[in-house]
């Protein structure tokens, strides 16, 4: 058993499985916040309900998401000491840097976000859920900045040591702006948030559709399906468009394997779905005449660079890049046509209340928007392939020197049941919650058993 290739297997999976949730935690943060706000400009209790309700599925997906994201710290000491041992001056201060002042953010205003919803004024409660948003960012603008400093590293020198040559950070601010940086962190955060507005909108459909909740079920549209189809449009426009010059830029080898163009070429094709051939060096499929030249150089004529100027050695899987880009942008323009059909049921004398297809649609959106997140996380990472630091250090050059096979290949096993369990019980859990639906208030509870006068004085104070 080969220990090189089974620690990658065992970081895709380890990785891949931690992916899923993050990105659902700063979605859903961010429509939290939105809810908040609509609950202190018009003091109606439903808005409240609904911010207990999702605060629960908040509170699952943050649990699984900080249990998978720890093994990965460890992997790098047990599985990549080469690499640490090279990147560790400036990796390990953006990780150090992210736990020091993102996790303890985030972590030490989670207990009020849970527990305070009942015992902490409206205001005060807002507070700690923005708090704990604003650390879920936070955290994931430093672990994106150590991973876009990977990409394309800069402000660094190499240096001779005992143990051989490493990286040490001669500029913080080059290391922290380094180029890939801001359009990746925008691209990470305009799809997590497209991940959280599909969430509530697959929620919220599954309740019209099993006539549930329907006050509540309408209320998550109306905020979500907004957010869903502006960063649905941002995303394929704006923040993709950015990504593509970047990786023009700074990685031409990566550009050429996602859209498998062999040869230098003027006026080159975007493949819209297509198959590629390695060993015969050609690339089959339904394109567009031009669209590649214009999106990496803003210039329909301009010459991209083909894989064969490059040395071979240095192309990555070009199969696998190809599939998992053009997967990820077919669905990225199906989420703009999803948005859109669902602005055009609703205002279409609301009928997308009672749209049974389009509500199905909405449903299975969740599982769409993760599969699209995920497809661009492997293009970034297959992509680089085979440096795990561009142009500076190999990934086999960075697995540990001493590791056995057999070591990674029962960690590897051990993962995939642990993980297949964690997985199901997450989603027992989430279903048992979403099945649940949301509680009665307790102030509102209480309420219902007073006179009408004390009822109405205990409104006037909620609203206060």
């Amino acid at each position: 058993m080969n220990p090189e290739l089974l620690s990658r297997l065992q970081f895709a999976l380890t990785a891949s499985f931690h992916f899923i949730y993050p990105p659902i935690s700063m979605g859903l943060g961010l429509l939290l916040v939105v809810i908040g706000i609509i609950y202190l400009r018009t003091g109606d209790p439903k808005w409240r309900q609904i911010s207990f309700f999702w605060v629960k599925v908040y509170a699952l997906v943050f649990a699984m998401g900080v249990a998978t994201g720890i093994v990965q710290e460890f992997e790098f000491g047990t599985n990549w000491a080469d690499y640490s041992r090279f990147v560790g001056n400036i990796f390990g201060s953006l990780l150090a840097a992210e736990g020091i002042f993102a996790f303890f953010l985030e972590g030490g205003f989670l207990g009020l976000m849970l527990f305070g919803g009942n015992r902490l004024g409206p205001r005060m409660w807002f507070l700690a859920t923005f708090l704990v948003v604003f650390g879920a960012h936070f955290s994931a603008l430093w672990i994106i900045m150590a991973n876009s400093w990977m990409q394309t590293p800069a402000g660094y020198a190499l240096q001779q040591t005992g143990g051989g040559v490493i990286a040490v950070m001669t500029s913080f601010k080059e290391v922290v702006f380094t180029p890939s940086f801001i359009p990746r962190i925008m691209h990470t955060w305009v799809a997590s948030w497209m991940v959280g507005a599909s969430l509530m909108l697959s929620v919220s459909a599954w309740y019209l559709l099993k006539n549930k909740n329907v006050d509540m079920a309408k209320a998550g549209i109306k905020v979500a399906l907004p957010f869903f189809v502006v960063f649905s449009v941002l995303q394929l426009t704006a923040f993709g468009a950015s990504q593509a010059v970047e990786v023009t830029n700074y990685q031409p080898v990566k550009l050429a394997a996602m859209e498998g163009l062999w040869n230098d070429e003027a006026c080159a094709p975007m493949y819209l779905v297509g198959w590629v051939n390695v060993a015969a060096q050609s690339t089959t499929g339904i394109k567009i005449p031009c669209l590649l030249s214009l999106l990496a150089y803003q210039n329909p004529r301009a010459v991209v660079t083909g894989l064969n100027s490059f040395p071979s050695e240095t192309w990555s899987p070009i199969n696998l890049v190809f599939q998992v880009y053009h997967l990820m942008i077919n669905l990225g323009g199906l989420f703009i046509a999803i948005g859109l059909l669902g602005v055009l049921y609703y205002f279409w004398g609301r009928r997308l209340w009672t749209a049974r297809w389009v509500l199905w649609i909405f449903v299975v959106s969740i599982f769409l928007t993760e599969l699209a997140t995920m497809s661009g996380w492997w293009t970034a990472e297959f992509g680089r392939q085979p440096w795990i630091v561009w142009n500076l250090l190999r990934t086999s050059d960075a697995v540990s020197p001493l590791l056995q096979g057999f070591q990674v290949g029962a960690s590897v096993l051990m993962f995939v049941v642990l993980y297949a369990i964690l997985f199901i019980l997450f989603l027992y859990l989430l279903n048992e919650k979403i099945q649940h639906g949301p509680d009665p208030i307790a102030d509102e509870t209480a309420v219902s058993s007073l006179p009408d006068t004390f009822k109405e004085i205990f409104r006037r104070r909620a609203r206060a």
